[in-house]
């Protein structure tokens, strides 16, 4: 509910809760509006902009002139009522009582006067949430009434300032919609009332429903909202088209002022006050250099050849990048316009007449915040009967939108650029327009593009260091020792003992491609990209914070706070039956409370209960994936298949990761109904409780999903399988085991298939499944014309109403799939890096694509978004600043236990830096005839007599038989040395980072202090002249009145010379002293006198 220190700023309330139903007379009499022209405008009022020079003073002079003539804004005789706002809206009752033929009803109450039509408005009840306090009393205590003559009732408003006249070519439309709607070289009709003069802020859309009870008492709703939103200000039309029903609404200007000053919104300032100095900090250093080299001989020449060097760099450049910047052409550079919280007491700060000053953004966002307020009768008395969200989830309504500004293959329109240089896959390389892409869509859906651009902005960088690394590690392929040992060495017969219970024994050669693979990925290179990308994150995070500060001051975010909440429709019709034993502290309004104990308590336990169970479930898809791994290398080796081992190995790795792709879709589209459901149990009173709840769970289910599998091959596979003849087994079977190489082949198998798999399925859906639903849509609301070939040229007929009525609903939580996509595939690219350099690369051509197709399908498929302001990106951003601190631990685990980088530099620290016989080093050998399960396999083989094995231990001829020898305790402890160290180095170098990037540049937060000092002395000043005028005409008063009897034989200045010396005052800078003695008498300093003044 919102929260405001000025009850003056509502409507005044009434003693009940739901209007009343209007009188016949008065349905009758609103529906006449709807036919006349539009209502007359109700006049700006702006304050004395700039000093009084003589050209303001003949203005406000002429003032009187200009009303007795045929001015826009002459007062209006009482007894000849014009066009109100309220009138304009009621065709849609007589539709909706008598069908079509209540169109051509006569009125019989034109002649009510205008008493009698007050009378009746005030004897309705309040259509507006209130507060506690009496409303219509100010701070001071005292009362204030305003005529307006778009509610045409007596409301308490805000103060207003001196009126100043509009020039005589003022044009109407100009404050009844965007200038972008009528200055097209084509107007579009359908964007606007029937007058084609006011704007189409918003849509209401419903059907009749074939239960004439529940329709009976849903069109009580409608009738009531519907008179509620009148009583605001707001005006109304109501058409039919194909069984559906249309409201369309439009904001009046003195609506827009109100509830712009009511909402606090930042409005840009006149242009005149936006000319600020800027202090370019690099000119210091340029004039420091050009005083040294004045000043060291043969450095000017030396500086001279830099410049000239530089310009030819630059330009060339310049030629590059002028295809890579924004196209200024069709997205002109926006000039920075100052802001201030809009005040109708300071409206000579801002220009309500200029172009676009109430976007069709900030139109569309005023009209949901009354939407959300107005109220409707309950079937039982309740104080949260309000809002279009309840009416909508009720059935009231089907649908509450505000209309895109045209087809998006029109020419002229904001939809037709974007699509056409935004959202072209062919555009790729271009940077994004987000000025433009937040006017349209608001701030919420432009920060996430902001967000993906940025971050695709910085894989650019991980990608070229990522295949750096690929390329030297294939360079240096071929003088890897131990690949050599196993490919080339001639002579070269090692037998491994089987890998399973049912396998043969495998010959060590036959994993040459195996090792080949692996070396690609562990190498020397291995350390530095993961000590690289732990920096990179950290990085990431911490530039973002600054270009996101950029972004909020570029945008009008600081200090932006977020209004107070309304109660869930959901939760409220969950609580229903529960009396309101709850009064918030903020609106004073009794709610309803949850019961600890009957309903809090139990939703929680199962929720949390049912929560562990599916993670329970995620745990046995995996178990599931590893027995098919070990059946299909198992089903490969047995029978003396003539494959090699390390294809077998390769073959099951990628067949199981692809089983368990299919696992994670089918268990995510059980997680995602399943948590929206349990957290829809728990009853969160707010959507942003809601919301963060959901996102909890959701990914952390998706985090245990998607994860799962590639912690387990990373940190468990082979590492507790113990050794021949002593296996530990699981369920009476062995464990799986890995290559003499280790496990990062198949991690990075792993890694690769679930990522690259996902991000191509995810595409091909945003590309084909909002085409579905569309289609699904349009048959459930009987628009069968959609895919008839032969009514194909009757669509292009349908009005932009109708037309986003077919399209999908964009929904509060519809940037949250977009949010978890991307923040997953942050995690496989920071978490797991070291097993997969080239993550970064596919993850970078998978954000250009993705870019660029949620931009597509946001402007063809999805209803216009109405737009909302928020700070930042929300709990995402710590969920990414949790998954760079853990992808810290993980890279530095990987790389310590999984790989065999730890080994190799003890081998070469312990051999000269050599890697000869390294490979010997890690196998150890084991007698076949000590275990009777390898001798049974061994058959009539006597030429297998011992069989190798990856692990440090004693060979059978030693006295410690099988035991773990000392160099597996050397590597143990550097393995974990190295932890150490990496641990805190990266975390120390992370902080240091941190600290050297501060969260905002010097630069811009000097910018923030000069602009609010601008501000603040522009109000001061101008306050100032206000009052110092005000006194003027005051004191000019009280000289009239004791010269009264001198005026009728002195002699009368001419008005110039008169208003010549008001401005001779003015500029004097006379104390209040000083004023009086001039008004009162002659002033020996001035030479004036209030007599002649």
């Amino acid at each position: 509910m919102l929260n405001l220190d000025k009850t003056d700023e509502l409507e005044t309330p009434s003693t009940s809760d739901v209007p009343p139903p209007a009188s016949e007379e008065y349905v009758r009499l609103l529906g006449e509006q709807s036919r006349a022209p539009a209502a007359k405008l109700e006049r700006p009022y702006s304050a004395p902009l700039a000093a009084f020079d003589m050209e303001l003073v003949q203005r406000i002079g002429l003032k009187g002139k200009l009303k007795a003539g045929n001015s826009v804004w002459e007062e209006e005789d009482e007894s000849e009522l014009e066009c109100t706002a309220s009138e304009a809206t009621s065709r849609f009752m007589d539709v909706e009582r008598d069908g079509d033929a209540g169109k051509s009803k006569v009125s019989s109450s034109e002649s009510l006067s205008l008493h009698e039509k007050r009378a009746r408005f005030a004897e309705s009840s309040s259509s507006t949430l209130q507060l506690p306090e009496a409303a219509g009393q100010l701070p001071n205590g005292k009362c204030c009434e305003h005529k307006n003559k778009g509610l045409n009732h007596t409301a308490p408003l805000m103060p207003m300032t001196e009126p100043t006249e509009l020039p005589d070519s003022y044009d109407e439309r100009e404050c009844s919609c965007p200038r972008e709607f009528y200055q097209r070289p084509e107007l579009n009709t359908s964007l606007f009332f029937d007058d084609c003069t006011r704007s189409i802020d918003f849509v209401l859309a419903y059907k009749i429903n074939a239960n004439e009870l529940l329709e009976s008492d849903n069109a009580e709703k409608r009738r009531v909202f519907q008179e509620n939103l009148i009583h605001q200000g707001l005006e109304v039309e109501l058409s039919k088209k194909e069984q559906i029903y249309f409201l369309k609404i439009h904001a009046p200007l003195e609506v827009l002022r109100r509830y712009a000053e009511i909402l606090k919104l930042r409005m840009p300032m006149k242009e005149s006050f936006c000319h600020m100095r800027v202090h370019e900090r690099s000119r210091r250093l340029h004039n420091a250099a050009q005083y040294l080299s004045k000043k060291i001989p043969g450095l000017s020449v030396v500086n001279r050849s830099t410049k000239s060097v530089y310009s030819s760099l630059k330009g060339i450049f310049q030629f590059f990048l002028r295809n890579v910047y924004i196209d200024e052409n069709y997205f002109p550079k926006r000039a920075h316009r100052f802001t201030a919280i809009y005040s109708r007491d300071k409206e000579y700060l801002f220009d309500i007449r200029q172009d676009c000053f109430f976007t069709t953004a900030v139109r569309s966002r005023i009209v949901e915040f009354i939407l959300d307020r107005q109220r409707f009768p309950a079937k039982r008395h309740s104080d949260m009967a309000f809002g279009i969200e309840r009416l909508i989830s009720e059935g009231a309504y089907a649908a509450a939108y505000p209309l895109h500004d045209g087809e998006i293959t029109e020419v002229g329109t904001t939809r037709e650029l974007l699509y056409s240089n935004w959202a072209s896959v062919r555009k790729w390389y271009r940077y994004q327009p987000l000025d433009d892409v937040k006017e349209y869509f608001g701030v919420k859906i432009g920060l996430y593009f902001a967000w993906l651009g940025y971050y695709t902005y910085m894989l650019l960088l991980a990608s070229i260091v990522g295949v750096a690394c690929f390329i030297y590690s294939w360079v240096t392929l071929k003088n890897y020792v131990p690949v050599q040992d196993i490919c080339l060495r001639p002579n070269t017969n090692i037998t491994m003992c089987p890998l399973c219970d049912w396998c043969e024994f495998w010959n060590l050669r036959e994993t040459c491609i195996y090792a080949k693979i692996t070396y690609l990925i562990d190498n020397p290179s291995t350390i530095f990209f993961a000590v690289f990308m732990s920096f990179w994150a950290a990085l990431f995070l911490e530039l973002w914070k600054r270009y996101s500060a950029e972004i909020t001051h570029r945008w009008d975010l600081t200090g932006f706070d977020l209004h107070e909440e309304h109660p869930r429709p959901q939760y409220l019709a969950r609580l229903e039956h529960i009396e309101p034993t709850r009064t918030d502290y903020v609106t004073n309004m009794k709610e309803p409370t949850v019961p600890f104990w009957r309903m809090k308590l139990p939703a929680t336990v199962f929720s949390f209960s049912v929560v562990v169970l599916l993670i329970a479930l995620a745990f046995v898809a995996l178990i599931a994936v590893v027995v098919h791994r070990m059946s299909v290398l198992a089903a490969l080796k047995v029978d003396g298949s003539n494959m090699t081992t390390s294809k077998a190995m390769i073959l099951a790795t990628a067949s199981a990761a692809f089983v368990n792709l299919c696992f994670l879709y089918i268990l995510n589209y059980l997680y995602n109904h399943l948590a929206e459901y349990l957290t829809e149990m728990e009853m969160w009173r707010t959507q942003t409780q809601f919301d963060d709840s959901l996102t909890l769970k959701i990914y952390l289910l998706q985090f245990v999903n998607y994860y799962a599998s590639i912690f387990y091959i990373a940190f468990f596979k082979g590492k507790f399988v113990g050794r021949p003849g002593e296996y530990n087994e699981v369920f009476h079977y062995r464990q799986e085991e890995c290559s003499s190489g280790g496990c990062l082949t198949e991690l990075c198998i792993q890694l690769a298939i679930i990522m690259i798999g996902k991000q191509a399925f995810n595409t091909i859906l945003e590309v084909y499944l909002p085409m579905f639903w569309r289609r699904v849509l349009a048959i459930q609301v009987g628009l069968s014309r959609l895919f008839g070939n032969a009514a194909k040229a009757d669509k292009s007929k349908d009005e932009r109403w109708m037309r986003d009525f077919k399209l999908l609903d964009w929904g509060a939580r519809s940037l949250f799939p977009e949010y978890l996509e991307m923040v997953l595939q942050y995690g496989f690219v920071t978490i797991f890096v070291a097993a997969f350099p080239l993550a970064p690369l596919f993850a970078l051509l998978n954000n250009i694509l993705e870019m660029r197709l949620d931009a597509k399908k946001l402007l063809t498929h999805h209803k216009r978004p109405v737009s909302q302001r928020v700070r930042d990106i929300g709990v995402w951003y710590r969920i990414l600043d949790c998954i760079g601190k853990l992808s810290v631990i993980t890279n530095g685990f990987i790389i310590a236990f999984t790989s065999d980088l730890i080994p190799r530099l003890v081998y070469r620290y312990r051999h000269n830096g050599s890697l000869v016989g390294y490979l010997d080093s890690t196998l150890s050998e084991f007698l076949i005839v000590d275990s009777p399960k390898l001798h049974s396999l061994a058959g009539d083989n006597t030429n297998i007599t011992t069989c190798r094995y990856a692990d440090f231990r004693e060979p059978p001829s030693s006295t410690e038989k099988y035991h773990l020898t000392r160099d597996f305790y050397i590597i143990l402890a550097c393995r974990l040395a190295f932890i150490v160290v990496f641990e805190n180095f990266v975390a120390l170098v992370m902080i240091f980072v941190r600290w050297c990037i501060p969260d905002m540049s010097v630069e811009l937060r000097d910018q923030i202090k000069r602009e609010v000092y601008i501000t603040n002395e522009i109000i001061i000043e101008q306050e100032a002249k206000r009052a110092r005028f005000a006194r003027i005409r005051r004191s000019q008063s009280m000289a009239h009145n004791h010269s009264q009897q001198d005026l009728d034989a002195a002699s009368v200045d001419e008005p110039n010379t008169k208003f010549i010396k008001i401005e001779k005052l003015l500029n004097a800078n006379l104390s209040q002293i000083e004023m009086d003695s001039v008004i009162h008498g002659e002033n020996t300093n001035t030479g004036l006198s209030g007599a002649s003044c």
